[in-house]
C-alpha cells in the first residue's frame, strides 16, 4: 500500500467500523472542549483576564460543557443501534461504555471545581495552574476510558498520572504536602517503567498493540504450547504481570498501596477526593475493557478454551488480589487517627471491593455456552459488570461527600484530626448529618446507594461460585470485611453526632442555607435517593456493560 493509500485511508476510514478522521475529531469533542478550556485559562490569565473573570467560571464552563456533549453523543447512540467505532485509525474506540465514563469523569469535574470554589483552594493567583492541572488529568482519565491500544493505554494513565503528582504537592510551603508528592512521583515513576517494559514486550511478542488484536495473538500463541514451559509462554505471563504493576498502582491495591494514605495525607482534602474517586473510575474503566479484549470479545475469536482458561485464571487472581487489598484497607483503617489517612486505607478497601467484580466478571465470562452447570442468571457477565458501574456511580457521591466535610470543616477549625470533630452536630447539624449518611453508606447500609453497590457486586461473586469454588472464599471475604469496617465508619459518625464538643474547641459555623451546606445536602442526597430510586442508573449502567456482549 502506498502513501496515498495510507493518507486515504486515515481520511475516510479503512473497514465499516473504523470512523474517518472528521469523524473522529467530532467523537473527540468533549475532550477537545477541555483541551480548549486549559489554553483559554491560560490566556485569561496572560492578558489579566482571570481578574474580571475568576478561572473556576472557565473551568466550570468547560467542564458542563463537556458533559453535555457527552449527554447528546450517548442519546445519538441510544437512538441507533449500539456498534462500536473505532477513532484515530483505532487508538480509541467510542462505544456506550466509553460515553458512560467519559459522562461520568465531565460530571465529576464540575462537582470537584465548584467544591473548590466553595473551601477556597486554590487562591485566585494559583487558579490557572490548579484548574489547568485538574482538567488535564480528567482528559487523561477519558483516554483511559476509550483505549483500545497498548500505547494509548500508556498515554492516558500518564496523563493522568503527572498532573495527578504535581496537585498532591499543590500546597506550597507544607513539608507534608511535598514528602507526599515526592513518594508519589517515585512510585508512579517506578511503575509506569515496569509497566512500558510490559508493554513493550506484550507488542514485540504478539506483533500487535490493538486490543482487539490481541485475543487472536493470545489464542495463537498458547494454543499447542507446553504451558510455562515454552519460553513464549512464560514471557507473554511476564508481560502481563508488568502491565498489571501500573493498574495496581493507578487502583492502590495491595502491594502497590503505599503512596496512598501518604499522599492523601499531605494533599488538599479537595484532591484526596479527586484522586479517590476519579483515577479510581479510569482505571477500572481501562482495565475493564483490556481484559475483555483478552477474553475475545470483539475479536470473533470468544469462547475457544484457551481463552476461556486465561479469562478464569485472570478472574482469580484478581480474586486473590481483592481480598488481600480489601482486608489490608480495612484493617489498616480501623487505628487511624487521621481522618484524611482513615479515608484513604477506605479508598484502598473500596478499590478491593470493587475489584471483586471484575474478578467475577472474568470468571463468569471463562463459561462456554454448552457448560454442564447452569447459572442462576444467563447474563452473569454483563449483571457483574453493571454492578461494577453502579458502584462507581454511587462511590463518586459518597467519598466526595466525606472529602467535601474534611476540607470545609478543616477551613474552620484547621485540624483532621477525628478527635477534633466530637461533638460537630451540636454547632453544624447538617455536616454531621451528612458524613453520617456517607460513613453509613460506606459501610453498605440499607436503604443508602451503597448497599445496593455491594448488593450486586456480591451477587456477581455468587453467581460465580457456580464456576469456580475459589469465589466462596471471595464472597466471605467481602461480607467479612464490611462487617469489620462498620467499626470504623461509626466511629467517626459517633465522634460527630453523639460525642459532646470540648471545652474551648473551635467552632464550626455552617448554616442550612448556605452555599457549603447546600452543596454537601445535595450531594448526601443523591447518596439516600441512588439507594431509593434505583432503576433508572442501573439501566444504563447495564447498556454501557451490554457494549461488549
Amino acid at each position: 500500500m502506498d502513501f496515498q493509500a495510507l493518507f486515504q485511508q486515515f481520511l475516510h476510514g479503512g473497514v465499516a467500523e473504523q470512523a474517518s478522521i472528521f469523524d473522529s475529531v467530532s467523537i473527540f469533542l468533549p475532550e477537545l472542549v477541555l483541551s480548549c478550556t486549559i489554553v483559554l485559562m491560560l490566556v485569561a490569565r496572560l492578558i489579566s483576564l482571570d481578574r474580571l473573570i475568576p478561572t473556576h467560571w472557565f473551568a466550570i464552563f468547560g467542564g458542563m460543557t463537556s458533559f453535555i456533549l457527552v449527554l447528546q453523543q450517548f442519546w445519538k447512540l441510544s437512538m441507533n443501534e449500539a456498534v462500536a467505532t473505532k477513532i484515530f485509525t483505532g487508538l480509541a474506540v467510542h462505544d456506550e461504555f466509553s460515553i458512560f465514563f467519559r459522562g461520568f469523569l465531565a460530571f465529576f469535574l464540575v462537582f470537584v471545581v465548584a467544591l473548590t470554589v466553595l473551601t477556597g483552594i486554590p487562591d485566585d493567583e494559583d487558579a490557572p495552574d490548579f484548574y489547568s492541572l485538574l482538567i488535564g488529568a480528567v482528559i487523561g482519565m477519558m483516554l483511559m476510558a476509550s483505549a483500545n491500544h497498548l500505547l494509548m493505554l500508556f498515554i492516558g494513565i500518564e496523563m493522568a498520572s503527572v498532573p495527578s503528582y504535581a496537585l498532591t504537592g499543590f500546597l506550597k510551603g507544607r513539608r507534608q504536602s511535598s514528602e507526599a508528592a515526592l513518594k508519589f512521583v517515585v512510585y508512579g515513576a517506578g511503575s509506569a517503567g515496569v509497566m512500558l517494559f510490559g508493554i513493550s514486550l506484550l507488542a514485540g511478542l504478539l506483533g500487535t498493540a490493538e486490543f482487539s488484536e490481541l485475543a487472536l495473538r493470545f489464542d495463537a500463541v498458547f494454543t499447542g504450547r507446553s504451558g510455562m514451559q515454552d519460553p513464549t509462554v512464560r514471557y507473554v505471563v511476564l508481560a502481563l504481570l508488568m502491565i498489571a504493576v501500573g493498574f495496581a498502582f493507578k487502583l492502590s491495591l495491595v502491594p502497590f498501596h503505599f503512596w496512598c494514605p501518604d499522599a492523601f495525607h499531605g494533599a488538599p482534602a479537595e484532591v484526596g477526593g479527586f484522586l479517590s474517586i476519579g483515577s479510581k473510575a479510569a482505571a477500572f474503566a481501562l482495565l475493564v475493557r483490556l481484559t475483555m479484549s483478552l477474553g475475545g470479545y470483539g475479536s470473533g475469536v470468544h469462547g475457544t478454551n484457551t481463552l476461556n482458561s486465561l479469562s478464569l485464571s485472570c478472574g482469580l487472581g484478581l480474586g486473590i488480589l481483592a481480598i488481600a487489598t480489601t482486608t489490608f484497607g480495612n484493617l489498616a483503617a480501623y487505628s487511624q487517627q487521621n481522618i484524611k489517612r482513615m479515608l484513604a486505607y477506605s479508598t484502598i478497601a473500596h478499590a478491593g471491593y470493587m475489584l471483586m467484580a471484575v474478578s467475577a466478571l472474568l470468571v463468569l465470562q471463562s463459561v462456554q455456552s454448552d457448560a454442564p452447570f447452569q447459572l442462576a442468571h444467563p447474563e452473569g457477565a454483563p449483571r457483574a459488570m453493571e454492578g461494577l458501574l453502579y458502584y462507581l456511580s454511587v462511590y463518586l457521591f459518597m467519598n466526595l461527600g466525606a472529602f467535601s466535610i474534611v476540607a470545609l470543616i478543616r477551613n474552620q477549625t484547621f485540624s483532621e484530626e477525628i478527635d477534633d470533630y466530637r461533638g460537630v452536630a451540636q454547632q453544624a447539624p447538617i455536616l454531621a448529618i451528612c458524613m453520617a449518611i456517607c460513613m453509613f453508606s460506606l459501610v453498605g447500609i440499607p436503604p443508602l446507594g451503597g448497599f445496593y453497590g455491594k448488593a450486586f457486586i456480591f451477587a456477581s461473586v455468587y453467581e460465580a461460585t457456580n464456576v469456580h469454588w475459589f469465589m466462596w472464599l471471595v464472597l466471605g471475604a467481602g461480607g467479612l470485611n464490611t462487617v469489620i469496617s462498620l467499626f470504623y465508619y461509626l466511629r467517626v459518625a459517633k465522634t460527630m453526632c453523639i460525642d459532646l464538643r470540648p471545652a474551648g474547641a473551635a467552632e464550626i459555623s455552617m448554616p442550612a442555607s448556605s452555599s457549603p451546606a447546600l452543596y454537601v445536602m445535595l450531594v448526601a442526597g443523591m447518596v439516600v435517593f441512588l439507594g431509593i430510586v434505583i432503576n433508572p442508573l442501573s439501566v444504563v449502567a447495564r447498556n454501557a456493560a451490554h457494549a461488549f456482549f
